[in-house]
């Protein structure tokens, strides 16, 4: 199946996609500064560069979209219908490495929370900020 999009548009659009300071993001970081807790972000020496580390806490936090990291049985994840196989393997790349540089942090004695972009939309967000909130203490 061919693409909805010409090349230019596709490029375009794809161009738009942030890596660093998404919404779900900002949303979060919002969230702990109003609750009095300080973080970094994006440390490169941590495996995988988490979203927020809270060194205090000895916790990190990554945010993942539902979509680029494959989560299961949610409605936002969908494969695309064209180049169907190529995007399979790279979300499962994307999959494979979470764990991976999840394990290394544990390792390491750093406590890891992974909050799915779905878990932080209006219907949702006040639970997963709750949860977050004991998790950390």
């Amino acid at each position: 199946m061919a693409d909805v999009h010409d090349r230019a548009t596709r490029s375009y659009n794809m161009s738009r996609i942030r890596g660093k300071n998404t919404k779900p993001e900002l949303l979060v970081r919002k969230f702990l500064f109003s609750q009095g807790y300080r973080y970094r972000l994006h440390v490169r020496d941590l495996p995988g560069k988490p979203d927020i580390v809270l060194p205090k806490y000895r916790t990190v936090i990554f945010i993942h979209g539902c979509f680029w990291h494959g989560h299961n049985g949610c409605k936002y994840f969908v494969i695309p219908k064209t180049r169907t196989s190529w995007w399979i393997d790279k979300i499962n790349y994307n999959a494979t490495k979470d764990i991976d540089n999840q394990q290394k942090l544990r390792e390491s004695g750093w406590n890891v929370i992974t909050i799915w972009e779905c878990e932080l939309k209006p219907s949702c967000f006040k639970a997963t900020f709750n949860n977050l909130l004991t998790t950390i203490s």
